[in-house]
Parts: C-alpha cells; structure tokens; sequence
C-alpha cells in the first residue's frame, strides 16, 4: 500500500474559495465567542469566575452521572436513559475546567457557545435525531487546528487571537457527529517546530500559555538546570493530553509529526493512536510538513479512540488533501466492530530488542572518535525493562504469538549510511544549511514549503504572510516573549529554498522511506509474518512517524520519574505512567485496534489522577 502525502492540502488551496473576513477580537470591537486563556488563569478566587458565569442557571441539583472517568459509551446510555443532557455533561466540564485548569493549563481557549451547542445537540435527541456515538460529547482540539469560533494560535504569540476564515475538514466532521467543541487544548508552539539546538524549547510550552503541566504529577522542575517554569513530569509530545486525563473533556484530538500523539498519550496515560498520513484530513491544520503531519485521537480507552477515529475519518477523500485517498474506511466508518476482547489469540506480535529493549553500538563511517560508549544508543532502564517483560508475558498467556527478537532491519545494518538510528531530521542551529550534510532535510524543508502554502489561505487578515514575516515579528516582539527559547527551527526552515533544494529534499525522502518502510516497519513485518511490533512506552513514535504508518499506544503501568540530574533534598517525583506501543503497516489501524483494545481489556492498569478528582 503506497503512502504518499506530499500532495497535501496546501499545494491544492487557493487563497480564495471559501475564505471569509478574520473575526475581529472584543478588545477590537467585534464579537468574541471564546474565552481567552488569560481569563481563565486570573489568579485568586476569579480564576474560574468567568467560566463559572456562563453556567448560571445551570448548577442545580446534579443526577448521580458523574464525567469524572466516565467513557463515551456510558455518556450516551446515561443521555439515553434520561440520566443526564448533554448540557449538564457541558456543564461538569466547565466546572471542572474552571477548577483545576488554573493549575494544570491545558486550555488555550473555551467555547462559550458550548452550552447553547449542547442544547441544541439535547433538542435534537428529544426528537429523536442522534447523529452517532458523538452525539452532546464535549471534545477538545489542540490549538493548530483551525475552529471559527475560537482562536487558532498554534501557540505563537503573532497568531494570538486570530480566529481563521475557515474550519479543519476534521472540526466540521467533528461538528456533523454532533461532537461539541468545548475548548482549544494548549501544546508545543507550532508542533514543536520553534527552537531546537543550542535552546530546545521544553515540551508544552507556548508563547500564548506558557507551560502546561501533567495532572500525574503538576508542579514545575524544582532542579536549577531546569529552573524555568517548566513540569517536572514532561506532558509528553507538542500535543495535550493533560485535559482528557483530568477529565477535563471527553477526548481530545491531537497532532503529530514526529511523536506529538504518541508520547502525549503515553505521558498521561491515555489511549493515543496516530493513523496512517492520510487516514484523516490535514486540510486546516497549520502544517509543519504534509509528508509526516497528520491528526488523532487521543482517550482514556482504545473504545473511545476508535469512536472519535471514525468520527474524524471522512466518508470520502477530501478534495482538499489527496493523501485522504489512501486508506478505505471502513463500512460506516466504524471502528467498534474491531472492539475484540479475544484478538490477541494467534497474533504475531514481534519484540524488536535491538534499540527499543537493548542498547546497540552504532557503526561508524571513516575513523572511531571517542569512547564506544558513545556510539551506543537506546535500551531500557530496570524498570522499564521489568514492565515491557511482564506485558509480553500476559501477551503469551492471551494467546499471541511472541516473535522475540523481531529487529528492525536498518536499526541493526552495519552501513553507517543504512541505519536509521544515524539518519535524524535535521532539526536545530547545528543543523543549518552547509552543516546537514547527515541529516534529513525533509522537516525543515515541508515547514518552509507547507507553512507559507498554509498562510495563503489565511487571507487577507492572517497576522503575518510568509514564513519571513513570522520570524521578523518575533524578533520584534522578544521583549513580550515571543521567542523564549530562540526560533532556530524557524531559522533553518526559512533558509531552504524551495525550488533549489528539491532535488535535496527529494533524495533525502527517499531515503527516509527506504530506511523507515522498506527496510523498517515493513522489513520486519513482512520477514516475520507479524500482525504488529510491540515498543515500550512512546518510544515507537519516531519510526512510526517517519514511515506514516500508524501506532497505538495503550496505558500499562508507571515508571520512576528519575530522569536526569538528582532531584533536591525533601522533593519527591511522582511516579511517570508508561505505556505499549503497537505498531503495524499503511492502513492497518482496524488490526491494531483489535490487538490494543484486547490488550486493554487484559490488562486495565489506567488510574484516574490524584490531583483532578
């Protein structure tokens, strides 16, 4: 099955068609119909004043139904047994969000239609319309995927407030389900694609909100390397699933380009499934490259990431993005007919040892430099070790076929020039042109492409109208903080040359899919006869992403939060959820999600946080 995504949905958009006027914010004279994160975070006893206002009338006597936990299935049997509306749904997750979100800052912004939506989704049911299993359930969109009725900042302080002139594919398949958008989640400002080497930007922050933090553990990093604001629990990818895990809303959909679902879900421990590039249309996500980008779900139970899946799936290719043609949906789009408690029974499921499971030595081209040491990469710490051991074990006791080891061929090929742990996208300042001779051009090479394709649609009213623009109004607004952390991302992006370098970036894709399909995912699928590769924790994201193939991870366990330098006398990190990762082959999401959802049931080691009861 061919993936090509580089026909993706900015090549194919003019800067006219449906683009309407920018809404203008209310500071500006127009109407705002969202609440704003500075609201929200007021600190004191207003801090969630402005939420709890809109809820006026509304905070009477609550039914037993509680949302703390509660899957989308039981949302609905509660809605349809007259146990709870969906307004009332709508109403503990504003009150939630209004309680704890002070705290944990998973919300760039808050639909303050939400309840008149979920009125409108209770009248319809009472006339016995309901759309699907999304019907009245409060999701959440990270902040790159363009809503009307909310700003679409993607975290960058030049997009703040900026409410696009059209809707994501994906928000209107959303809105079609009867699914309510009730807030923007925060992330990695602009995926993570801002500031690599020599100042990364640390995980969940954005110029637009500042840090996130993860519910499992929310205080900031108490050592002085790290001393800046950011959790000392890393909420994972540029992704939030901290929202979802505190039970903030329903479900979430996420980005991800090279992990921003799988390593958010898995630091939160929640189901994430990043699909195959194309399984679900890009068209009104603001790109970091079309060849890796795609959208997904992410949930507390593989049940509730295979609902909204089917909901964010398109009955029909999007004409807007020509990589939707892939992947055949399945009959209705429905994903719960691969709900399987027995599925694992007969699957091949292999361990790939060489890096995910044991340290590997690396080859080397020309003369060694430096201790071996250093050329060794990956493994797990004893910890991690003991748990991937006993997830395998209840894997053999279900009834898989255990193929251990099941490597992945360029991991372990001899040629420096083969092997996929020595072929990293160039990625920071170190990497720029003239210095990436080994490293693949093919991010930051889509950034310059996709980015400035994506702003054309934006119209008139966009804040800035080229990748050029972006980083000269940051340089302008340092003092107001709009680069932290530096745009080093931005910087080598920008230096690319879209004509000039595509025979550059062509080469270099190539081998990106020799080395992460052929001789990768597929290599070792197709020489073991395997249904899917099992990784530990998020760890199987980078490959994945590289490929566009699709992985599901599923919560398992925790793990010691020891990572890095010793932490101060008296403080004590709470533990980091960690999970399994399944991976399989273009288009192979209903057998993932059979092994996942049997997996799950197995297993069921999801806890709910302490700090969001």
């Amino acid at each position: 099955m061919s993936v090509d995504a580089r026909n993706g949905p900015w090549g194919r958009v003019s800067g006219g068609g449906n683009i309407a006027g920018r809404r203008a914010p209310a500071e500006a004279g127009g109407s705002q119909d969202w609440l704003p994160h500075k609201q929200i975070r007021n600190s004191g006893v207003s801090r969630g004043s402005c939420i709890l206002a809109m809820l006026c009338g509304t905070l009477h006597a609550q039914k037993a139904f509680t949302v703390v936990e509660a899957t989308i299935p039981e949302m609905q049997a509660a809605m349809e047994r007259k146990r709870i509306t969906s307004r009332e749904l709508v109403t503990q997750y504003l009150t939630r969000i209004a309680f704890y979100d002070g705290r944990l800052h998973a919300t760039l912004a808050v639909n303050r239609k939400a309840l008149e939506e979920a009125d409108a989704r209770d009248r319809e049911r009472a006339q016995g319309k309901v759309r699907g299993p999304l019907h009245g359930i409060p999701i959440a969109l990270k902040d790159n995927i363009h809503t009307t009725d909310m700003p679409t900042t993607g975290g960058a302080l030049a997009f703040a407030g900026f409410v696009p002139p059209y809707e994501a594919t994906l928000t209107k398949n959303l809105r079609d389900a009867g699914a309510i958008i009730i807030a923007k989640t925060g992330l990695s400002e602009l995926a993570n694609w801002v500031a690599g080497a020599p100042t990364p930007m640390p995980g969940n922050y954005n110029a637009v909100g500042g840090f996130a933090y993860n519910p499992y553990d929310p205080r900031p990093d108490p050592r002085e390397a790290n001393f800046d604001g950011r959790p000392v629990l890393s909420p994972g990818g540029s992704s939030s699933g901290i929202g979802t895990a505190a039970s903030l809303w329903a479900a979430n959909v996420g980005s991800d380009t090279g992990g921003s679902i799988i390593n958010p879900a898995n630091q939160n421990m929640l189901v994430g499934i990043r699909p195959t590039i194309g399984r679900i249309s890009r068209y009104g996500v603001i790109p970091i490259t079309a060849d890796h980008d795609t959208a997904g779900p992410m949930a507390r139970t593989v049940e509730d990431a295979a609902i909204l899946l089917g909901a964010l799936e398109g009955a029909a290719p999007d004409p807007n993005d020509a990589a939707t043609s892939t992947c055949t949906p399945p009959a209705g789009r429905d994903y719960t007919k691969f709900l399987k408690a027995g599925a694992l029974k007969g699957a091949r499921i292999g361990i790939p040892r060489a890096f995910y499971y044991d340290r590997v030595t690396l080859p080397v081209e020309g003369p060694v430099e430096g201790p071996g040491e250093e050329r060794a990469r990956g493994g797990l710490n004893a910890a991690q070790a003991k748990a991937m051991a006993e997830a395998i074990a209840i894997l053999k006791e279900q009834g898989a076929v255990i193929v251990d080891p099941a490597d992945i061929p360029s991991f372990v090929d001899r040629d420096a020039g083969g092997n996929f742990l020595l072929w990293d996208y160039c990625s920071g300042a170190n990497q720029a042109k003239g210095k990436d001779a080994g490293c693949s051009v093919n991010f930051k090479y889509g950034m310059k492409r996709d980015f400035n394709q994506w702003l054309a649609t934006l119209g008139s009213n966009a804040p800035v109208k080229t990748l050029t623009e972006l980083r000269q109004w940051n340089l302008a607004h340092t003092k107001a903080g709009a680069i932290r952390y530096g745009q080093s991302r931005l910087d080598i992006s920008d230096e690319m040359d879209v004509d000039a370098d595509r025979a550059r970036f062509e080469a270099d894709h190539r081998k990106d899919l020799l080395l992460s399909r052929t001789r990768g995912i597929d290599g070792a699928i197709e020489r073991d006869h395997l249904d899917a590769i099992l990784t530990p924790g998020g760890n199987g994201a980078g490959l994945a992403a590289r490929a566009g193939y699709p992985i599901i991870v599923v919560p398992f366990g925790t793990v010691p939060n020891r990572q890095g330098a010793a932490f101060p006398a008296g403080f004590d990190p709470q533990p980091a959820p960690f999970g399994v990762g399944f991976t399989g082959a273009a288009c192979s999401e209903p057998r993932l999600i059979e092994l996942a959802y049997a997996f799950e049931r197995a297993t069921k080691r999801r806890v709910a946080p302490a700090a969001a009861p």
